[in-house]
């Protein structure tokens, strides 16, 4: 197995300590400069008076500030646990108190929520901010420069493989959002995907996923575990995007389908040089076979399909480059999520019974690795459902396996919804919705959308004794209660909803019925 993070960085920085781990723009750290401002976030941290174990928040972009944190709470035994800053006040703040947040850190631009979520934890230490100083002495405790100066650089070595150090935040079907505890096993590549991967010390990797996301986060990992050059884009514009891969000759680059879908459809965009890639990896939502298609025609390299959640650190199955044929019988592939690694099992389950099926029946699927997440946090419920006795990971995915061992999705037993990468659960659309003095009855799904994969759609039952009340209404009613990408871009009024004879509603007849409809009625 490879090199664990905190000794990968160690590893490169003392074999090569001038080589390029991460850039930000026109900054780049070398892995000397890396190993040694994470051992001094590690140190400033505990001079604050953290204990292993601690959860560190952090709201910042991808960068080198990302970089720093992670490695640093890696090598002091901390919890990184970054914060989606895409989200609402009130959403960020219960999960900073469900965190338990020792420690919160920021860039300026972020600081507004990162202030609510700091007042809602009295016990942790003042904010720091990335970003310059303030004139407010309340708007923070330290400035992320300064306080990184006053701490020494001998790195703590703390921390072990097996101990949780990092915690992401996924929609729960409660609405409420659940920590998902990874540990440096969990999230290691092994020398096995490296090699499959073609992971090299000469790989230049582009990274432009947020770094709350596994994709983000754990396609840092890999790429610092490999000695790589990691190129970071703070916003997802395709123009910058493209540019950035041009310019810093981008080997890897990992992209949920929704950014394939802006990157192929960017005018000009097959005049453009992409020489220097080797391998395109994509996942985190569906893709549609006429996307994948333009997508290896324009960009003319290896693409490798990814499928997992955060609760496998995204690694289930994958779909070999090999695999990614077009034409001929083998181009059914392109439809399935591909086989498994040697480290890891798949199998398919009757969803009542629990008893694994045979191949080509579905059933919900089922995975077990050391890519497996130990639990949610403090989720005792929960966490039970989530395993079966014998410790596979119920994924709530329907498909099968065919007899050659690859894997095809075919529905999803949850109702998550995945818009452009995100995940969305239809109770934290409809408990919104359902808070409008119109709205007698809710029901959110997803539907197919060329871009983004899924789009939020609502369906529902307006009042009689209310006044009218149009579909946009509705959707402006929900900003500023949910994160953006929440609100849904269609709403259907509807007489009302279809139910089973236990009154469950029936969300694939919806689906089935309001998939082709416009902007809502």
């Amino acid at each position: 197995m490879s090199p664990f993070l905190p000794d990968a960085v160690r590893r490169h920085a003392a074999r090569r300590p001038d080589a390029p781990a991460v850039t930000e723009g026109t900054r780049t750290l070398t892995y000397d400069q890396l190993d040694r401002r994470s051992n001094r976030v590690a140190r400033a941290l505990l001079a604050v008076g953290l204990s292993p174990g601690a959860r560190v928040g952090y709201l910042v972009r991808p960068g080198s500030t990302c970089a720093e944190l992670l490695v640093g709470c890696a090598k002091a035994g901390f919890v990184a646990t970054p914060l989606n800053w895409r989200l609402a006040e009130p959403e960020l703040v219960a999960v900073a108190r469900d965190a338990e947040l020792a420690a919160v850190l920021t860039q300026r631009e972020f600081l507004p929520g990162a202030r609510a979520a700091r007042a809602a934890l009295p016990g942790a230490v003042p904010l720091v901010v990335d970003g310059g100083a303030g004139t407010d002495e309340h708007d923070y405790g330290y400035d992320y420069e300064q306080w990184l100066t006053a701490a020494d650089d001998t790195d703590p070595g703390a921390g072990t493989e097996d101990a949780v150090f990092l915690q992401l935040y996924t929609s729960g079907t409660t609405g409420l959002p659940k920590g998902v505890q990874l540990t440096l096993r969990n999230v290691s590549a092994g020398d096995y995907q490296l090699r499959e991967m073609e992971w090299t010390e000469t790989a230049v990797a582009l990274n432009a996923m947020p770094v709350f996301h596994i994709a983000g986060t754990g396609w840092l990992v890999t790429a610092l575990s490999a000695g790589a050059h990691t190129v970071m884009v703070p916003d997802l514009v395709p123009q910058t995007v493209v540019d950035v891969m041009e310019r810093h000759r981008i080997t890897h680059a990992f992209f949920v389908p929704a950014m394939l879908h802006l990157l192929t459809t960017l005018p000009g965009i097959g005049e453009r040089d992409f020489s220097a890639l080797r391998l395109i990896v994509y996942g985190a939502s569906p893709i549609t076979p006429a996307l994948l298609r333009r997508s290896m025609e324009i960009f003319g390299c290896g693409f490798y399909q990814k499928y997992g959640q955060t609760e496998t650190t995204g690694s289930a199955s994958r779909l070999l480059p090999e695999d990614h044929v077009v034409d001929g019988p083998r181009a059914r592939l392109l439809r399935s999520a591909g086989n498994t690694r040697p480290d890891v099992e798949v199998a398919i389950a009757d969803p009542v019974t629990g008893e694994h099926v045979a191949p080509t029946v579905v059933g919900e699927i089922l995975t077990r690795s050391h890519h497996v997440t130990p639990g949610y946090w403090q989720r005792p419920a929960e966490n039970a459902a989530l395993f079966t006795a014998d410790g596979w990971l119920r994924t709530g995915d329907a498909g099968y396996l065919d007899e050659d061992g690859y894997l095809f999705i075919t529905d999803r037993i949850k109702d998550m919804i995945i818009t452009g990468g995100e995940n969305v659960y239809p109770i934290e659309v409809e408990s919104v919705l359902a808070e409008h003095p119109a709205v007698l009855d809710v029901a959110a799904f997803g539907t197919p959308h060329e871009k983004w994969g899924e789009a939020v759609t609502a369906a529902v039952v307006l009042r009689p004794t209310e006044g009218p009340v149009t579909a946009d209404d509705l959707i402006d009613f929900t900003r500023g209660r949910i994160a953006s990408y929440k609100k849904p871009r269609v709403v259907h009024v509807v007489a009302e909803l279809p139910r089973n004879p236990s009154g469950k509603v029936l969300k694939r007849v919806l689906r089935d019925d309001l998939a082709t409809g416009g902007e809502g009625s």
